[in-house]
């Protein structure tokens, strides 16, 4: 089924067959049905409108749509695994020539000549795209490109269906309130693919009805990710995190192995709080342990899963849905207590540098959330911020611990490095120091003996030392027992600002 819907008394011109007293205010319109077609024709013929009069726009970049111009609209949409793929198909037929703005694309969406792909975090909807605009920015941030040179003429929402005059961005809120006040506050138009089996979230993702242009009704299932159960190694990774993590802890972590390896270790753990830009099916597990603080509100701004955790979110009003600039702010970040990050990457140098962006010199993903929560966590009280990773990549049949990034970092100065073969404590320890501890406890055995050498080579303080200590400090880690998940080290607890403080695929997102 599919339906469509455009809201009389604001566009004006050919949008707009309503007279002049019905367009008197913008909260005394109701929600009028039209045909698929006309979807398509409305954006098209307001942005050639709008291209028309917008003389004074200081950018200078509303062209005629289809005029070939340098600069065409900006058309902004949910992403993840929410973007609206019906309004944006009815969208794409009409106009010739725009940029499109999406967080981690997924395959499914417009991709011709014509549609300019721009992102700040790269899914594998744009992923290796000629034309793609690549936005290096942290994800807290991103709210801030859509008042200057990247202001939305067309925000596309997937939505509740209405609720008392509500709707609700359901699984993905994130930076759409941004870009929808930015787009209000300059004429440009938002659009709501209103789906019944978009769950009704609360929070900053509620709009009213009178704030949206034109709506277009579908029913159709959203999107699940296939899961990937963790081997033996994530296992071990996920134990030796859960191990870090205290009771009452509040926890950031992301989508992927190895988040959900350390959520299923987690399920003995009590009073845990959240406060993450994203989660998935691994907190649900958790709610049903009992381990997480039901006085507590969780905390989040995007989510993908199952449908069970799809319909566990609907009206649910212990979860709260904030926008990006609230949820990503390091300052808002590091008030809770505990703060735990959990963050994956690609690779980790001997500088404990992390790289969770760029594969062979091409970007991979982008900042993400991964440098807010790090930053936030590491200013909490007792915080914590870890970085978990395999110690080897099997596909390259490579270390994932190396030297020195050949790659941008994405984040550093943590407080643990996980892999599968111990813990590195990092922040509050030396150069030299943390070194050893990643070679000792982190890196690959047959990785080390070339860690070490390197790294005594190219640090005159280290002569003698790293290298000399790494087999035997090798030997004493393998012969220390690994903690149990279910009683976590003491070191978990203590503040960050000495050796041992301690705590997503970047951003939430796992490569």
């Amino acid at each position: 089924m599919c339906r469509q819907w455009v809201t009389s008394g604001y566009i004006g011109g050919p949008l707009d067959p309503a007279p002049a007293a019905a367009r008197a205010t913008r909260d005394n319109r109701d929600m009028r049905s039209v045909d698929e077609s006309a979807l398509g024709d409305l954006v098209a013929a307001r942005l050639g409108a709008r291209g028309k009069v917008d003389e004074n726009d200081k950018r200078g970049e509303i062209g005629l749509v289809g005029a070939g111009g340098e600069n065409p609209p900006m058309v902004v949409a949910a992403g993840n695994f929410a973007s609206p793929l019906v309004a944006l198909s009815a969208l794409d037929r009409a106009v010739e020539r725009y940029r499109l703005f999406v967080l981690n694309p997924q395959v499914g969406l417009p991709e011709r000549p014509g549609v300019i792909p721009v992102t700040p975090f790269v899914g594998p909807g744009m992923r290796g795209r000629p034309a793609l605009e690549y936005l290096p920015s942290r994800l807290g941030l991103v709210p801030r490109l859509f008042t200057g040179g990247y202001r939305p003429d067309v925000v596309v929402l997937h939505t509740s269906r209405p609720v008392g005059g509500r709707l609700s961005m359901g699984t993905e809120v994130n930076i759409l309130p941004a870009a929808v006040r930015a787009a209000r506050a300059t004429g440009g138009l938002v659009i709501a693919q209103i789906n019944p089996r978009m769950p009704y979230t609360f929070g900053d993702g509620e709009l009213d009805t009178a704030s949206v242009d034109l709506a277009i009704e579908v029913d159709m299932p959203l999107v699940s990710p296939t899961p990937h159960p963790p081997d033996d190694i994530h296992q071990e990774i996920g134990a030796r995190v859960a191990a870090l993590v205290p009771d009452g802890a509040t926890l950031q972590l992301g989508i992927g192995t190895v988040p959900d390896a350390t959520l299923a270790a987690l399920t003995g753990r009590r009073g845990l709080r959240v406060w993450t830009e994203t989660f998935s099916d691994g907190l649900l597990a958790l709610d049903q342990a009992a381990a997480l603080d039901r006085h507590a509100p969780i905390v989040s701004s995007f989510v993908f899963g199952s449908q069970q955790l799809y319909g566990w979110l609907d009206r649910n009003e212990r979860i709260r849905f904030l926008r990006t600039e609230t949820v990503n702010d390091p300052a808002v970040i590091a008030r809770q207590p505990l703060m735990t990050s959990i963050n994956t990457a690609l690779q980790v140098d001997l500088h404990a540098q992390a790289n969770a962006s760029y594969v062979r010199g091409r970007i991979w993903s982008g900042f993400g959330g991964q440098p807010d929560f790090v930053t936030g966590a590491l200013h909490a009280a007792d915080g914590q911020a870890i970085i978990a990773l395999p110690s080897w990549h099997a596909r390259s049949a490579s270390s994932t611990i190396v030297a020195a990034l050949s790659e941008p970092t994405t984040s550093f100065q943590h407080s643990h490095v996980v892999s599968e073969h111990g813990v590195a404590d990092i922040w509050g320890s030396s150069l030299r120091q943390q070194a050893d501890e990643l070679i000792r406890n982190v890196a690959h055995p047959d990785a080390r003996d070339a860690l070490a050498a390197t790294f005594a080579d190219t640090h005159t303080d280290a002569r003698g030392g790293a290298r000399a200590d790494v087999h035997s400090g090798a030997r004493a880690e393998a012969d220390r027992p690994r903690p149990s998940a279910s009683a976590p080290q003491q070191s978990a607890s203590r503040s960050t600002t000495g050796a041992s403080a301690s705590a997503v695929a970047p951003s939430g997102v796992e490569k």
